[in-house]
C-alpha cells in the first residue's frame, strides 16, 4: 500500500488526526510529498481529481483573471450568472441531503423551517493564486514547523501558505490563519446586528490589511516576526465614528503575542488594546473576537484535531451576494440573511474539532470548522456552549476576486441558535471603491502613533 492511499484512507476515516495528536511539531513535509503538488494535488494541497460520481469536478487551474470585469467601484462581474440551481435544500426535505450538511446548517433549517433554505448550485472549482505566493508556499512545505505548543510558526516564510500537505489540526488552522487574501488591501464593508424583527442600524467600517512583503518599507530581519498589520476605522454611525484599532499579528505567538492597540474618540487616546483577542464580545455581542474572519489569533486555548475531509454544501462563488444592485435591506432580514441570493456547492472540506483546553477559560467548549480545500477559508464554523450546546453558526460567503487572484468574503454570519439574532460583516453592495487592491503602504501608517490622526472627527 503506497503511503499516498494510507494517508487518503486515514483521513477518510477521521484517524489521521488521533494518530498525530501526541506530536505537533513534527518534521516538515518530505521531498516525495512535496512532489505530489505536481501530480495529484493542486499547488495548494487540495485534490486535483474530482469526485466519484463528479458532482465536484477536477481542478483545472481555476479561474483566469480575465474571467470577467471588475468595475471602477471594486465589483466583479459574475462569471457563473448563468448557473441555475440543481436544488433547494429546506427543512421538509432535508433527510435527502442531511448528510452532506453541518449540524449549524441542520439547525438553521430547523430553526427557520419557513424562510431559511439552501440553493444548490453546479459546483464550480474557481480559485487560483498568485506565482510568487504559490513559489514561498512550496518552499514552506520543506521548513515550516509548528512552534512549541502549536502557538505559533518556525522557519516560515512570510508570502505563502504554511503548510501545503497539513498533518494535524493546528497545521489546518495556521492554514485559515495564514492564507492568501491579496497582498494588500483597503475594504469598505458594512457590519450589522438586526434586532429580531429585521430592525438595524448599519456600521461603515474601512478595513486595510498588508502582509509585510508588500510594504514599502520592509525590512526583512525586524519584520521576522510579523504574519500581516491590520487596521480598521468606524466611519458611522455618529456614536462609533472616529473609533481605530490596529493590530499586529505575530508568527510565533509564544516568541510574542499579538499587539492590538485603540484609539478612543471620545477620550482622544491611544491605549493597549489586550482584550481584542479570544472571547470578548464583538459585534453587539453576537460573536467573539476570535470569531472575526471565522476564526483569528492565537490557538493556545484549544487542543485540535483533524477529523478527516468530507464533502459537504458551503457558500461559495457568492458574486450575487456582493452585487451593486442589491442594498443591505435586501440581503439582512429577520433570523439569516436572505437565502435568494445565496449560492452553495458541494465542495470537499478539511473538518477540524477545537476543544476547550482544561483549565483555559472561553465561552466555547467546543467548535467545528470545515475549510475548503481550494482556498484555505473556513466556510462553516459551529460553537457550542459550556453545557455542549449548539450555539453559533458562522458561514462565509466566499467569492474570487480572479483580476486579483485573492480570496475574500462578500458576507460573513455568525447566527445565534438560541436567540434568534446574528451578526453579518464584510457587505460592500451599496459602497464606492468597495475593494481596492491597488494599494501600498508603508510600516509607520500601522503605528500606534499614526492611531490618533486617523481617529480625528
Amino acid at each position: 500500500m503506497t503511503l499516498s492511499m494510507t494517508r487518503t484512507q486515514l483521513l477518510r476515516t477521521g484517524l489521521l488526526g488521533l494518530a498525530l495528536l501526541a506530536n505537533q511539531t513534527l518534521a516538515a513535509v518530505p521531498a516525495e510529498q512535496i512532489a505530489r503538488l505536481d501530480r495529484d494535488l493542486t499547488p495548494v494541497g487540495a485534490e486535483r481529481a474530482g469526485n466519484a460520481d463528479g458532482s465536484i469536478p477536477a481542478w483545472t487551474g481555476g479561474l483566469a483573471r480575465d474571467a470577467g470585469q471588475r468595475d471602477a467601484d471594486g465589483f466583479l462581474a459574475d462569471p457563473f450568472a448563468a448557473d441555475q440551481p440543481l436544488f433547494t435544500i429546506t427543512a421538509d426535505n432535508l433527510g435527502q441531503y442531511q448528510d452532506k450538511l453541518t449540524p449549524g446548517q441542520i439547525a438553521l433549517l430547523k430553526r427557520y423551517p419557513q424562510s431559511y433554505r439552501i440553493p444548490v448550485y453546479p459546483t464550480r472549482r474557481s480559485v487560483s493564486l498568485p506565482p510568487d505566493y504559490l513559489e514561498v508556499t512550496r518552499r514552506n512545505a520543506s521548513d515550516t514547523q509548528l512552534a512549541e505548543g502549536g502557538n505559533g510558526l518556525l522557519g516560515y516564510r512570510s508570502g505563502g501558505l504554511p503548510f501545503v500537505i497539513p498533518q494535524n489540526g493546528l497545521e489546518v488552522i495556521w492554514n485559515h490563519i495564514g492564507r492568501y487574501r491579496g497582498r494588500a488591501y483597503q475594504r469598505m464593508v458594512v457590519q450589522a446586528s438586526p434586532q429580531a424583527n429585521g430592525a438595524f442600524t448599519p456600521s461603515l467600517i474601512k478595513q486595510q490589511l498588508t502582509y509585510p512583503v508588500a510594504l514599502s518599507d520592509y525590512t526583512p530581519e525586524e519584520m521576522a516576526n510579523l504574519l500581516f498589520l491590520y487596521r480598521e476605522e468606524f466611519l458611522s454611525p455618529a456614536r462609533l465614528a472616529g473609533g481605530v484599532l490596529l493590530v499586529h499579528e505575530t508568527i510565533n505567538q509564544v516568541k510574542e503575542p499579538r499587539m492590538a492597540w485603540q484609539y478612543n474618540a471620545g477620550q482622544r487616546r491611544v491605549r493597549r488594546a489586550p482584550q481584542v483577542a479570544y472571547d470578548s464580545p464583538g459585534a453587539e455581542g453576537m460573536r467573539t473576537m476570535d470569531d472575526f474572519d471565522m476564526f483569528n489569533g492565537s490557538p493556545d486555548r484549544f487542543d485540535w484535531q483533524l477529523v478527516g475531509k468530507k464533502e459537504i454544501y458551503i457558500p461559495y462563488n457568492s458574486y450575487r451576494m456582493g452585487s451593486p444592485k442589491l442594498k443591505y435591506t435586501d440581503i439582512i432580514q429577520p433570523g439569516h440573511l436572505n437565502p435568494e441570493h445565496a449560492r452553495y456547492e458541494l465542495h470537499r472540506v478539511w473538518h477540524l474539532t477545537a476543544t476547550l483546553k482544561a483549565g483555559e477559560r472561553h465561552v466555547y467548549s467546543r467548535r467545528d470548522f470545515f475549510i475548503d480545500e481550494d482556498s484555505w477559508q473556513a466556510a462553516e464554523v459551529d460553537a457550542y456552549d459550556g453545557r455542549g450546546q449548539l450555539w453559533r453558526v458562522s458561514e462565509g460567503h466566499s467569492l474570487f476576486f480572479y483580476d486579483q487572484q485573492a480570496p475574500q468574503f462578500s458576507a460573513e454570519t455568525h447566527y445565534d441558535i438560541l436567540s434568534g439574532r446574528y451578526a453579518v460583516s464584510a457587505l460592500y453592495n451599496e459602497q464606492q471603491r468597495a475593494y481596492q487592491f491597488d494599494v501600498q503602504y508603508s510600516r509607520k501608517q500601522f503605528t500606534p502613533s499614526a492611531l490618533r490622526a486617523a481617529g480625528i472627527r
